[in-house]
Parts: structure tokens; sequence; C-alpha cells
């Protein structure tokens, strides 16, 4: 069993599109762990990102990442950090492929809806910034031997 971070990024919370996206995931078959809505402090959004530091975009990034409430949770399903990529599309949103999270709702660049953890070890690093571990809840669902059957 996989996890991965997911942050619905303030453009996404504030079209009013979570609820349609996290559907998107669970049809998929990806189990919720943990879900909070916060305000993010700049620490934590600068550090998150601290990879970027860098960057042109770096700057506007914290800026609109700090700018409106965000949710952020946990997902996890056999191999949960492909599936969410695969479900979310390219960055760009004018580039995603329709059928995509991105390429259904996504603007632009940065106006891209969902930040997703692009590995395993990015996810567990994630996941200890945003979640302390008795956040997290471990949980059978009556569906998982459909889910988690075949190879």
């Amino acid at each position: 069993m996989e996890r991965t971070l997911i942050i619905f990024k303030p453009d996404a919370v504030q079209r009013h599109l979570v609820g349609r996206i996290l559907a998107r995931f669970e049809d998929k078959g990806l189990r919720i762990a943990a879900l909070k809505l916060q305000q993010s402090p700049r620490a934590q959004v600068e550090q998150h990102y601290a990879v970027h530091r860098e960057r042109p975009f770096y700057r506007d990034l914290v800026e609109f990442m700090t700018s409106g409430p965000v949710i952020v949770a946990v997902l996890e399903g056999p191999e949960a950090i492909t599936v969410v990529r695969n479900l979310l599309g390219a960055t760009h949103g004018r580039k995603a492929a329709p059928g995509t999270i991105r390429g259904d709702f996504g603007l632009d660049q940065q106006y891209n809806l969902v930040h997703a953890s692009d590995g395993p070890e990015t996810a567990a690093k994630e996941i200890e910034l945003f979640f302390q571990p008795h956040e997290i809840v471990s949980y059978q669902r009556v569906t998982e031997r459909w889910i988690n059957s075949g190879g």
C-alpha cells in the first residue's frame, strides 16, 4: 500500500472543485487516510517548495500557496503516486490531456489545482511536513478485495 500527499491549492478551493477532484481519486480506488483544511504558514510552504527556491517562479508560488486556504490529504492505495499523477495530467492546464483533472479544470502552469508527490521518498517527507502520525488513519474498506485484487 503506497501513500501520497496531495494539496488542493487555493484555486481548487476557491473554484469549488475539491469535491469533484477528490471524487476522481476515490472513484479510482484510492483511500483517504488523512484530510484537513488549513491556511498554510509561509514557513511550511517555503520548506515544502524549497527544491524550487532558486527558480524564478518560487516567490510567486509561495505567495499563491499562502493566499488562501488549502486542503491537504494523504491518499493511499496500490501505486498511489503513479495513479494520482496520471489522473492529474500534465502540470500546465492548457497542455494537459482532456479527461485528466488538469486537462478538464486547470487554467495554466501556476493555477493547476493540485500538488502531488512525485515519488515515494518525497511523499514520505511531504506527509511528515503536513501531518502528525496520529492524524493518519488506517482502516479497511469492504471493497478492498475488489480494488486490490489482481496484478
